[in-house]
């Protein structure tokens, strides 16, 4: 959520701010601005709505070669033009965007500004206006900015722009993400690499708590108690043409599309010249000297996190927890002796997974990041990482991270299962059972037709739906339920089906749509006579089985594979369906209404 461009060089900052903002759609947003520095001063464009809104609001001839843009997505202030990014100080002399919620906003607003004329309702403008009270004060900008910065609690990325100082832009962050793209004759700012690729694939982190003052040609990195760093930079390996759409008519048809070749492009990263599984010795030490393993996620990655409990526990043999990051952060339970943590997160920027992050790390313990993006944040402040590997995933409805972040998990049980000579690790030939599943993602992929037509049957006019599973279908029926309600706006639950009767069942009336998620041998019968309890109440139910446990009526069948993968598969329709739902229904399936793609804040 929210995203960060700025620029200072000698192009138009324009060209290089709304491109930049374009990249980072995906991130969820209600309104954009940018910012341009030229021979008239600093000039404000900004709109609610998309990216082309604000498009059409810029003049074609706009121009400065110092620049910030924003897209913002609402927590203090309804989202409105007046509200949107950038904002500027009572007098036009400081301009600024931020990404992050300041806690302690109000207790400035009435400390250092009583009387100052306020425009918006955000937390941002308390900050830009503070920067031009200390200003006032005498301090320089670099002063100012470092003397506001020290007040704020809470999280923040901020880039600053002073009209009396046209070389330099300057920026700031803690808790949420930010970056410096280093070019030649010209640096960016930006919240994401993405953005900044067009111009350049070089990038310098930059740490909590730390104040940037960027020209054309240097970058100053400095501490609170303004003493300079050094940091050496890295490359960024996202290629940008990895998040064209192409010839899709949405991101999330493509990221679907893509799962199968994910699942075998993850197969050739994890595996050895021997055609052998293998992670990195060092990941599957400290693993196998856990006594437990705590699994910290939000979300589509909590739900991959419940499958991975499944799989690590029956392939490794080591307890493991499943926690919602937002409710670890502030209710941490009581630890083993040696636990070891993983954090599950598509954008390694996620602000609840992180908090979690650093208050583990603060009690020394061994932590983990399983994420889709190199140089993020949790993959550079956990001891160890494993990559996602399924490309850029753009739509905010998460699919082949979803299914990628399964893969990876069962990656990891097996690796250490056959590390310690785990029965159930060294009987299961991994490459082959995840080639299969890719194999049957692949064959329901190209079932869209069959699948769009049950959307029309059971979702086009319903208001309402369930999905019910037991075991590993119960953690994909969350998952549906979650895609279901995310982008068509259906009121969708996923419930274990034998809890039907102690209180949802209430909830079944005429025409209700039930789905079941059936794969296991062991609770087929079981389900199925759930579903006979929802049939007799009058709901509309279809169910999707796999080969092995289907019988005659099931309205989608798909080929057979290994009982702990078939989470893999058994989500591929429901996440079909979700989609259709919401294209049928007339929703923004890429962007739907409220949400985020990278949450950034708690």
């Amino acid at each position: 959520m929210c995203g960060i461009v700025g620029y200072i060089g000698t192009k138009n900052a324009k060209d290089v701010l709304l491109d930049g903002l374009e990249k980072l759609e995906y991130r969820g947003y209600d309104s954009a601005g940018i910012a341009l520095f030229n021979q008239e001063g600093v000039q404000i464009f900004k709109e609610k709505g998309r990216i082309q809104d604000l498009k059409n609001e810029v003049p074609i001839a706009a121009y400065g070669q110092i620049g910030i843009g924003h897209t913002r997505w609402a927590t203090h202030g309804k989202p409105s033009k007046i509200n949107a990014h950038p904002h500027q100080s009572e007098s036009g002399r400081f301009t600024i965007v931020h990404n992050g919620v300041i806690e302690n906003y109000s207790l400035l607003k009435e400390e250092y500004l009583p009387g100052r004329l306020f425009k918006t309702e955000t937390d941002t403008e308390v900050i830009v206006q503070l920067i031009e009270y200390f200003a006032g004060q005498e301090l320089d900008t670099k002063a100012a900015f470092r003397k506001t910065i020290s007040l704020l609690h809470g999280s923040y990325a901020i880039t600053l722009i002073d009209a009396e100082d046209p070389e330099v832009l300057y920026a700031a962050k803690n808790k949420s993400p930010l970056l410096i793209g280093k070019g030649n004759g010209f640096n960016i700012i930006s919240s994401d690499a993405m953005a900044a690729l067009k111009e350049t694939k070089e990038f310098i982190e930059i740490l909590d708590e730390e104040l940037i003052s960027l020209t054309r040609d240097t970058i100053m990195i400095e501490n609170l108690n303004g003493q300079k760093m050094e940091r050496d930079s890295f490359i960024a390996t996202i290629d940008s043409s990895d998040i064209e759409k192409g010839t899709y008519p949405h991101y999330m048809l493509k990221e679907i599309d893509e799962e199968p070749a994910v699942i075998r492009h993850i197969i050739q990263s994890y595996q050895n010249n021997a055609g052998e599984i293998t992670v990195d010795q060092e990941i599957l030490n400290e693993i196998m000297a856990a006594d437990r393993i705590y699994i910290i996620a939000c979300g589509t990655s909590y739900h991959a996190g419940l499958v991975g409990k499944n799989l690590i526990e029956q392939l490794a043999e080591i307890p493991v927890e499943v926690h919602v990051s937002s409710e670890m952060g502030y209710n941490m339970p009581l630890m083993s002796k040696n636990p070891l943590f993983i954090f599950i997160t598509q954008s390694g920027e996620t602000a609840d997974s992180r908090q979690v992050l650093v208050k583990v790390k603060e009690k020394g313990y061994k932590t983990l990041t399983m994420t889709n993006v190199p140089g993020s944040t949790l993959d550079r402040e956990a001891d160890f990482s494993m990559y996602l590997h399924a490309g850029p995933e753009i739509a905010v409805a998460s699919t082949k991270a979803y299914t990628a972040q399964i893969a990876v998990l069962s990656i990891l049980g097996a690796a250490v299962g056959k590390q310690k000579g785990i029965q159930a690790a060294n009987e299961l030939d991994l490459v082959a059972e995840l080639g299969i599943a890719a194999n049957a993602m692949e064959g329901l992929v190209a079932s869209k037709e069959l699948i769009e037509h049950l959307a029309a049957e059971y979702l086009a006019v319903s208001r309402n739906a369930f999905f019910l599973g037991r075991g590993m279908d119960y953690f994909v029926a969350m998952e549906a339920a979650l895609k279901l309600k995310e982008i068509s706006y259906i009121q969708a639950e996923g419930f274990a089906s034998g809890e039907l009767k102690h209180g949802t069942i209430a909830l079944i009336e005429d025409a209700t749509p039930v789905f079941a998620v059936i794969t296991q041998k062991n609770i087929n019968w079981n389900i199925r006579g759930n579903v006979n309890e929802v049939l007799a109440r009058g709901a509309n139910a279809c169910i999707i089985s796999m080969e092995g446990v289907n019988q005659p009526g099931d309205r989608l069948v798909f080929p057979q594979v290994h009982p702990l993968l078939t989470s893999l598969v058994s989500v591929i329709p429901c996440q079909l369906l979700a989609y259709y739902a919401a294209l049928h229904r007339g929703c923004d399936v890429d962007k739907p209404r409220n949400l985020a793609k990278s949450v950034t804040v708690e």
